[in-house]
């Protein structure tokens, strides 16, 4: 398993600024280098387009989703990646009446954004009776969003830097240099990086949110000069992690794993893990609405879901799916049950609210 894709919190609300590169590809199903655009006033097709993370991602739901969704139903399935939350294509779409994709996997934050404010972009998907949904938790469904993968945020380190002596094993030992020597990196960014603040400080996962600001920078104010780098992108993370640059990393796990899948000597903390989770969602005033609903009831088959380990370690949103999952795959997926007693669950209703307060105080620290 090589998971080489964005994902895990490179999904974050706080990052508008990410190109977007639209690219239509397929594994499985045709593609092709431009995006299909329908209006309302066009008949339904028997052609629905997703837009998924690209790489890995859409490879392995070309094989698991995409193609046999079309060989059971006729229904041509098209992955295409976008931006991390593109909230603001798909705005511009529902407003204009111009579809590029019928529907997006997209975070709970991003659902709340295009959700809240007076103004629905998102069709509600009206699938809480279907008995394939009806089985998936309700911490990872919505009214507008079906939860389909779980993405977290973790501690990893260099195994051969702890060789010897007691490895990391919460947040708290990231800040503590004394106990656990050697090089160590922070994303430059409030999203996830307060959360981890809060926890090295002592805080519960229960007692995390809502984050205490002035707790929070208080305890970066303890790690920082100890900080070697401020990172901004995951490859930039998976090189560090490669090359031994630092010993410790506070990363998306994706990240971590595909530095593991390329041979490096990398560990993961799971222990107080930051989590978020992904949905299909259904873009408002598409006319393949109804063939949406039908790929998103198919793609929640507990077996499909469990065949995507053989591509990356899904966080799996159906339980069930474990039952069909080798135990040493399960071990590495976000949502293997041992992985997720002791994580916390991303606020998306808090950063929606203080997105804007955090990263101003935030990129004022970063200063001083």
């Amino acid at each position: 398993m090589k998971p080489k894709y964005k994902n895990d919190s490179e999904k974050t609300i706080l990052n508008p600024a990410r190109r977007s590169a639209i690219k239509a590809v397929g594994a499985g199903v045709a593609a092709t280098a431009f995006p299909f655009i329908w209006t309302p006033s066009r008949a339904a097709s028997k052609r629905i387009v997703v837009r998924d993370d690209g790489g890995i991602y859409t490879k392995a739901y070309g094989a698991v989703y995409y193609k046999p969704f079309f060989e059971q139903t006729g229904i041509e399935v098209v992955g295409v990646q976008a931006n991390a939350e593109p909230t603001a294509q798909i705005k511009s779409m529902v407003e204009s009446g111009t579809y590029s994709w019928d529907m997006a996997k997209i975070s709970q934050p991003a659902i709340l954004l295009l959700t809240a404010g007076g103004k629905e972009y998102l069709e509600k998907h009206n699938l809480e009776s279907d008995p394939t949904i009806a089985r998936i938790p309700k911490q990872y469904m919505s009214p507008y969003g079906v939860g389909t993968n779980v993405y977290s945020t973790v501690l990893a380190y260099r195994t051969d830097a702890f060789k010897g002596r007691k490895a990391p094993s919460s947040w708290a030992d990231l800040w503590n240099v004394k106990d656990f020597p050697g090089r160590r990196a922070l994303r430059k960014y409030p999203f996830d990086t307060l959360e981890e603040s809060m926890m090295a400080d002592g805080a519960t996962t229960a007692q995390v949110y809502p984050i205490n600001f002035d707790r929070a920078f208080a305890s970066l104010d303890k790690i920082s000069k100890q900080v070697d780098v401020w990172w901004n992108t995951g490859a930039q993370v998976e090189q560090m992690l490669n090359s031994g640059e630092v010993a410790m990393v506070a990363t998306w796990a994706s990240r971590a794993q595909s530095a593991m899948a390329s041979g490096a000597p990398v560990g993961i903390v799971w222990n107080q893990n930051i989590w978020g989770c992904d949905n299909w969602s259904i873009l408002k005033g598409t006319p393949n609405a109804a063939a949406c609903r039908e790929f998103i009831k198919f793609a929640s088959d507990p077996k499909r879901q469990a065949a995507l380990v053989e591509y990356f370690p899904a966080g799996l949103t159906q339980p069930e799916a474990f039952n069909y999952v080798k135990p040493e795959q399960a071990r590495n997926c976000p949502t293997f049950p041992d992985n997720m007693k002791t994580g916390v669950q991303i606020n998306a209703k808090y950063w929606q609210e203080n997105q804007s307060t955090a990263l101003e105080r935030f990129n004022r620290w970063i200063l001083t």
